[in-house]
């Protein structure tokens, strides 16, 4: 049913792949309300994300483990620039790959690898799941990390096992200059202008909070999610959500986290909503 969502308006916090979520959702007659809620750019130095590189070329890892897409595309962005791409994908075929999730899967895809094992649960606990039932003792491992994770736990799980970590951290997101759009979106929220709002990942949870706080409306927050259904995209943003006293409303049925399940179990919620407002 291509009209599954007429007449609601779902606000959506904009990242790296949300116009196609915001497409999705518009095929479908939602009115999508964008709120850019940060920039990503690559990281402020580039010269460890360089030697990483120079170092996966000399001595190609006996592991690699990929956190985000964005990030071994910020990686390879990086090797193109200095004309070390063919050598890292080269370097980087003879490591067994393992990756968070399906996006990094789709990132390897594109520069014509494959991961050969990928978490159940796109989580940083899934990924220390999958990797301590191998064993890692005396392996290199490189590591692709993303920006504001304390990933200590990932680290520690992995150098327990006996391997040898060499880690990087290939992008930084830039938030300042979105505080004005997320302080709109959360008086929207508050009016009951919004049906529903939609998460994508973990990140955004994080900056509604912090930017409500730095502008003195977190009440106003929380009574605007009181009146909109939370719909999110898996695990990962339900526990940063409950980690934060916030609930889920709706997740994908049967694990598939991905944003075609997700617009589905929100088109189905918001009709029951619709329909139980309309009886009372």
């Amino acid at each position: 049913m291509a009209d599954r969502l007429n007449g609601t308006r779902i606000l959506i916090l904009e990242t790296r792949e949300e116009a196609q979520f915001s497409k999705l959702l518009a095929e479908q007659g939602a009115e999508v309300v964008q709120c850019p809620m940060f920039t990503i750019q690559d990281a402020p130095d580039p010269a460890p994300v360089e030697a990483w590189i120079r170092r996966a070329i000399d001595k190609p890892f006996d592991d690699l483990v990929l956190m985000t897409g964005e990030g071994l595309r910020r990686i390879m962005k990086r090797a193109i620039a200095r004309g070390l791409d063919q050598a890292l994908v080269a370097a980087l075929a003879r490591s067994r790959k393992f990756t968070r999730g399906p996006k990094p899967g789709k990132a390897l895809r594109e520069i014509g690898l494959e991961a050969q094992q990928t978490t159940e649960k796109p989580t940083t606990e899934g990924v220390i799941e999958m990797l301590g039932k191998l064993d890692l003792k005396g392996h290199r491992l490189g590591l692709q990390l993303y920006p504001d994770k304390d990933h200590n736990a990932l680290t520690d799980a992995l150098a327990a096992q006996g391997a040898e970590v060499d880690a990087v951290l290939p992008y930084a997101y830039d938030s300042k200059a979105a505080d004005a759009n997320i302080v709109t979106a959360i008086d929207e929220m508050a009016a009951g202008r919004i049906d529903s709002i939609a998460l994508t990942n973990l990140g955004q949870v994080r900056r509604l909070i912090e930017a409500a706080k730095a502008h003195g409306s977190e009440a106003k927050l929380r009574a605007g999610l009181e009146r909109t259904l939370i719909a999110s995209v898996g695990p990962a943003v339900s526990g940063e959500l409950a980690a934060h006293d916030l609930r889920t409303d709706v997740s994908p049925a049967d694990e598939a986290y991905f944003m075609r399940p997700l617009i589905s179990a929100m088109a189905t919620a918001l009709l029951e909503r619709k329909s139980r407002t309309a009886a009372s």
